[in-house]
């Protein structure tokens, strides 16, 4: 089998070059060597999120590896079959789950029979898309591919422990629909929720405060909770969705940063996202390409794309015979992306 050779070093340089990588030889048959691994990053090589990812993939296809440790910068990664099945995939650190799970899923969505997913390892992570953004934003696109799922949170992980807990159920199709969405239309609904675990009660009261003096929401629109999680934790989470997408915003909190500060940052991405004009976010756009790309394609407009998403395309475009296609369709505000 003649091996794939991926730079790790290309583009941003960091650990979404490891994913796709590993996702399109498991869903293509492919052996691949990737050296370079997250060169770009200031510790270079598999951290042990990265190494749950190769562990993960390689159970779901059954694959042959070597150079998974810690603080490797190259692994060979030899697929086999793909198989459906039930799945307990845990991080060891606060390291995302949810990133874990995006490795998976495009194998997974092959398997032709429905598989059920444990993960265990920060659930709301500052780089990661967040457990909420998966369950409101990502699955309900897969849903319109087809694909159906159930999913649930048992408990919640914040950095620096991590420990959350949650499960989903994929279901693939038998047939897979194209997706398209280039309009966003008429804002349909608005929620906004302030979540703490074991911090002081006046942070998320202070948080809603902000957001309703900022965003200008009905009172009812913006909720507070607390929430079962190991560790301390806060996040802010901003939801505004409209006919055929639903994009959510969030700010996570952190020692040092003001409630205000936290809700803030959260409304600056959202008015940023609702200038734009364009329904696909930024982070969605990027995550969205492998499922378009092992089923049936599709377009989307989205807003300015980013080094990750560029990036993301090259290897998808060196380990598939995909075209993609991206053009500018109103100048520094929409790209069309269009996937054959």
């Amino acid at each position: 089998m003649n091996i794939i050779e991926i730079d790790g070093s290309q583009g941003e340089g960091g650990g979404q070059i490891l994913r796709t990588s590993l996702s399109l030889a498991a869903c293509y048959g492919k052996a691949i060597h990737i050296r370079h691994i997250r060169k770009g990053r200031k510790k270079p090589g598999l951290m042990r999120q990265h190494l749950a990812c190769v562990n993960a993939i390689k159970q779901v296809c059954n694959a042959k590896v070597k150079g998974a440790s810690i603080g490797s910068t190259e692994i060979e990664f030899i697929p086999a079959e793909i198989k459906a099945g039930d799945f307990h995939f845990s991080v060891g650190s606060a390291g995302s789950s949810t990133l874990v799970f995006q490795t998976v899923l495009p194998a997974l969505l092959l398997a032709g029979k429905p598989s059920t997913l444990v993960l265990e390892g920060g659930t709301h992570n500052p780089m990661a898309p967040s457990f909420d953004f998966i369950k409101q934003a990502f699955l309900p696109v897969l849903a319109q591919m087809g694909v159906e799922s159930l999913v649930s949170i048992e408990r919640y992980g914040f950095y620096p422990l991590g420990a959350g807990k949650w499960s989903i159920k994929i279901t693939p199709p038998k047939h897979y629909s194209k997706i398209k969405i280039e309009q966003r239309g008429e804002l349909l609904s608005v929620q906004g929720h302030c979540i703490g675990s074991s911090i002081p009660g006046n942070v998320v009261v202070r948080e809603r405060k902000q957001l309703l003096k900022k965003l200008g929401w009905a009172e009812e629109t913006i909720t507070t909770a607390k929430v079962n999680s190991l560790g301390s934790g806060n996040i802010v989470s901003l939801k505004v969705s409209y006919p055929k997408i639903t994009e959510v915003i969030e700010s996570i909190g952190a020692v040092g940063i003001s409630s205000e500060q936290v809700a803030n940052k959260a409304v600056e991405q959202l008015h940023r996202y609702q200038t734009l004009g364009a329904p696909v976010g930024e982070y969605l756009a990027d995550q969205l390409l492998l499922p378009m790309v092992i089923t049936k394609g599709g377009s989307f407009v989205t807003g300015p794309l980013s080094e990750h998403c560029r990036t993301n395309i090259a290897v998808i475009q060196q380990l598939t015979e995909s075209v993609i296609k991206t053009e500018e369709t109103v100048p520094k505000r929409k790209w069309r992306i269009s996937v054959s």
